[in-house]
């Protein structure tokens, strides 16, 4: 029995569906623990239809907030009462903060990248980017660190469908005042690529290309010699652990520690979630403690979250 539920305790949770198998509870939920809040976190099963009913029932029960996944972000971002700098670019909110009824609407996808190079050490600040991807996570990616001060970002895509879409956006934010200089060119164009590649600062890959198992073994890069010491690679896939891309980097060049998997993603979103519900930092060392423990007893409670990322 959950003593420490009270007549005061406050409600959060997230949004999506199918949504049972979802780790939010889980991580949320222990943070709340380990700093004495009175709050608890649920999983709502909810498809797009339902979201004007779940954010009036928001309103009604007081919740806190709610996080937000696949295939209601749209429509969230769409009913808000107010929406962050990054979601309203992206067009898109994962996270949701109530603050006496009013609803406010934010994306930390591209959060949870920043925060995790951070994590490692990097700063995108005044740096140049390759992005792979025009996808949700890519975009979100992009827009992130165009508002949190890099200094170019060359985003490289294979359909010219999803270019359309992100140089839109860019145009967007350069209407809006952002400084960042943003390029989109076609992935097929091989040769301008590698040599963007070889000049950048920081590579990350937005795509799903090596992904286990339809995609496992696969890179966007064919040309070794674009790798170097002083070159950092971030690749949001996770599964598995360490890509193509990754190992190619280390066996070309790149610093073993300046080549990174997504998994620290996953929990660096929620940690500007958990920001933006309570304002403190979400304890993440001890919280990735808490999660190796798990999974070493063969739980896994972020797993499900890579179905929710849709690149």
């Amino acid at each position: 029995m959950d003593t420490r539920i009270s007549g005061k305790t406050r409600l959060l949770g997230v949004f999506g569906t199918p949504i049972k198998h979802s780790g939010s509870p889980i991580m949320y939920n222990f943070c709340f623990d380990y700093y004495g809040i009175d709050c608890a976190y649920l999983a709502f099963d909810t498809d797009a239809s339902q979201v004007k009913d779940s954010l009036a029932a928001m309103r009604r029960l007081n919740m806190r907030g709610a996080n937000v996944t696949m295939p209601c972000k749209q429509e969230v971002c769409r009913n808000m009462d107010k929406l962050s700098d990054a979601a309203r670019f992206v067009g898109a909110v994962n996270t949701i903060v109530n603050d006496n009824g009013v609803l406010t609407g934010h994306i930390t996808d591209g959060m949870g990248v920043v925060l995790d190079l951070k994590d490692h050490n990097v700063s995108i600040i005044d740096k140049d980017i390759v992005l792979f991807g025009a996808g949700g996570a890519a975009t979100a990616i992009m827009v992130q660190c165009a508002l949190d001060g890099a200094k170019s970002i060359t985003v490289f895509n294979r359909s010219n469908e999803g270019l359309e879409h992100v140089a839109s956006i860019g145009q967007k934010m350069m209407e809006d005042g952002v400084k960042c200089k943003l390029e989109f060119h076609p992935l097929s164009d091989t040769d301008f690529m590698h040599e963007k590649v070889r000049s950048c600062d920081i590579l990350i890959n937005g795509t799903c290309v090596g992904m286990a198992p339809a995609l496992d073994g696969q890179s966007l890069i064919t040309d070794m010699s674009v790798f170097h010491e002083d070159m950092v690679v971030y690749d949001v896939i996770y599964h598995p652990l360490v890509t193509k891309l990754m190992a190619d980097a280390v066996a070309n060049g790149c610093k073993e520690e300046n080549v990174i998997g997504g998994k620290g993603m996953l929990l660096w979103q929620g940690a500007g979630a958990f920001k933006l519900y309570t304002g403190l930092d979400m304890p993440a060392q001890e919280l990735k403690a808490f999660l190796a423990k798990r999974e070493e007893e063969g739980v896994e409670p972020l797993a499900d979250v890579a179905e929710n990322i849709p690149f």
